[in-house]
């Protein structure tokens, strides 16, 4: 079996709704940063690597939006974007983790063209996602190395798959 938890596609950002779980297996899409911001406050999206990815991925679709003649509006209006989403889920890490990440992006190209910075926004939160799923699928390889089959694992809180951006067996 093969999911994601939380994509980005065509611009725009899809989530499995875990609020609609086991019932219904329904995919959310979001095109605004303020409706992720939602998504999280609403746990829609549930898991502290999930967030993570949630969160870069709403910085770079405030990015998007952002209209702005100068870098200096540009940047006031992108912390703007990262305070909403950072008053979400206060105590979530990885939505603070991912959003300092974000923001470390957007400075190391601050001389860069504004298109340039949106575009570098987009493909740090793509390569959050991906290094989330390659995280996981090293987690489970290791992992399996050191659990004797047939043994059961008890977890607490959010984990698996949902808790991250999906679950992939194979990536290439």
């Amino acid at each position: 079996m093969s999911f994601r938890t939380i994509e980005w596609q065509d611009d725009t950002v899809i989530m499995i709704d875990q609020t609609r779980l086991p019932g219904e297996e329904v995919y959310n899409t979001y095109s605004d940063f303020q409706s992720v911001a939602e998504a999280i406050k609403g746990m829609i999206i549930r898991g502290a690597p999930a967030i993570g990815v949630a969160a870069a991925m709403g910085v770079a679709l405030g990015a998007r939006s952002i209209i702005a003649d100068t870098h200096e509006s540009f940047f006031r209006q992108l912390d703007n974007v990262c305070d909403v989403l950072g008053r979400t889920r206060p105590t979530a890490v990885n939505l603070f983790w991912g959003l300092e990440r974000m923001k470390r992006v957007a400075e190391a190209h601050r001389g860069a063209s504004l298109t340039a910075i949106r575009e570098a926004l987009k493909k740090e939160a793509i390569r959050i996602e991906q290094d989330d799923l390659t995280i996981c699928k090293n987690i489970g390889k290791w992992g399996a190395t050191l659990i004797p089959d047939g043994a059961t694992v008890l977890t607490h809180c959010n984990a698996g798959g949902l808790a991250t951006a999906g679950y992939v067996p194979r990536l290439e």
